[in-house]
């Protein structure tokens, strides 16, 4: 077994965060990473402060040593006692705007408050026009932790115009991904041999903008009659919860009044990470037609970027980062005929598919979870120097901070 050096003295990681088995994109960040860094540094002890969901209650592997009932707000309180008394080293917070109770997910605070360890806060999310609660909901979050992660330059831009973030506090460093073969060997295993693969995945919602996709199949059948376009994943719990299955119901109507019903396989679940691999590796273009254009974060997008996959998406702020350089085609928003003419033309030139599929997969080696694991143990040292550098004894705790430069 290899051991990594370790920076300072961590020696113990508490992750804050959802946890798989619950359904969401933090949930599954959260379980990747600390998986990352704890086969990248066997000698931590890595464990995970979970928030519930307040509709589900989940059996949480080993690695989940505590939870939150989300929208209790002495819940938080009483976790970071409880941490203080186990002593971590360090404590990497998720934060997403929803996960956490109160209004802008400002229970959250009061762990925050309690809490003795150097804190380092992961952004899922930023926003250029938040409103009132969400700004300072966030600015205490700032406030509170040694750095600040962000997955993207633009994420780190926004930190410093929107909350006068310095950049001495702020780690880029890319969403993690999984390896994913470059070449395909699953079609036929997955019922798909012969034909032409679009693929979308993620936990659907109507901000995913699929039936724009779906809109561009019958242009995209009369150049490639045996294409297919395969939606992969569950409703999210939260819309279901909300409103059913009515935007699945109006996507497989509206491809059914297209003619196209043949062509559009929903793949209804929660895929595994191997399921998800099987996926993208069977994949000819991976279609992100995504319709919150600030969105500044994308795992999917990142998973098919790291695999080799020829991307098609609209620009949101991660996707106008990651697909530059000819890494990738960006497509109007709500655009169905800029969709299946960019589809049309990538299948049918296929020297230029794979040039962007080698850039992709070239850009995505920095994106490998090992690699990441390596960023954030240095994002962790460095805060838990920084977090030296306070007086203990200041009242209340963590009222002493770095400086924060003027907006």
């Amino acid at each position: 077994m290899i051991f990594f050096s370790i920076p300072g003295s961590i020696r113990k990681i508490a992750f804050l965060g959802t946890h798989t088995p619950r359904q969401c994109g933090i949930a599954t960040f959260t379980a990747d990473l600390r998986s990352a860094i704890a086969a990248r540094y066997p000698q931590l002890d890595c464990f995970v402060v979970a928030v519930d969901d307040p509709l589900q209650r989940y059996s949480y592997p080993e690695c989940v040593r505590m939870e939150i009932a989300q929208e209790d707000p002495s819940s938080y309180r009483k976790a970071a006692d409880v941490l203080n008394g186990w002593s971590p080293d360090v404590v990497s917070l998720q934060h997403e705007y929803g996960i956490f109770g109160g209004r802008a997910g400002s229970h959250v605070l009061g762990f925050l408050r309690g809490l003795r360890a150097p804190v380092v806060t992961t952004l899922h999310t930023i926003l250029s026009q938040p409103d009132p609660h969400q700004w300072t909901a966030l600015d205490e979050i700032i406030r509170f932790s040694e750095r600040l992660v962000v997955m993207s330059a633009h994420g780190a831009s926004l930190l410093r115009k929107v909350h006068g973030v310095p950049q001495r506090r702020i780690d880029l460093i890319p969403h993690g991904i999984p390896q994913v073969p470059f070449h395909s060997l699953t079609k036929g295993q997955l019922g798909l041999g012969g034909r032409q693969v679009l693929l979308t995945f993620g936990l659907l919602a109507p901000d995913k903008g699929i039936e724009y996709v779906i809109e561009a199949m019958p242009a995209i059948l009369e150049a490639f009659p045996q294409a297919v376009y395969v939606v992969l994943g569950a409703s999210h719990p939260h819309i279901r919860a909300r409103q059913g299955e009515s935007y699945r119901t109006m996507l497989e109507h509206r491809a059914r009044n297209l003619g196209v019903a043949d062509h559009v396989v929903f793949r209804n679940r929660f895929v595994t990470q191997d399921e998800l691999t099987e996926y993208l590796a069977a994949a000819d273009i991976y279609i992100t037609p995504y319709l919150k254009m600030e969105q500044s974060t994308s795992g999917t997008l990142a998973y098919a970027l790291g695999a080799g996959k020829a991307v098609i998406s609209t620009p949101y702020r991660c996707a106008k980062e990651l697909l530059a350089d000819g890494r990738g085609v960006l497509v109007p928003c709500r655009d169905p005929d800029s969709i299946a003419r960019e589809v049309a033309g990538l299948l049918g030139d296929d020297a230029r598919r794979m040039a962007m599929r080698r850039k992709g997969a070239e850009y995505g080696r920095a994106m490998a979870w090992p690699v990441v694991a390596a960023g954030y143990l240095e994002s962790f040292g460095r805060a838990c120097r920084d977090h030296a550098r306070l007086d203990p004894d200041a009242p209340p705790w963590r009222a002493v901070q770095l400086p924060l430069e003027q907006p």
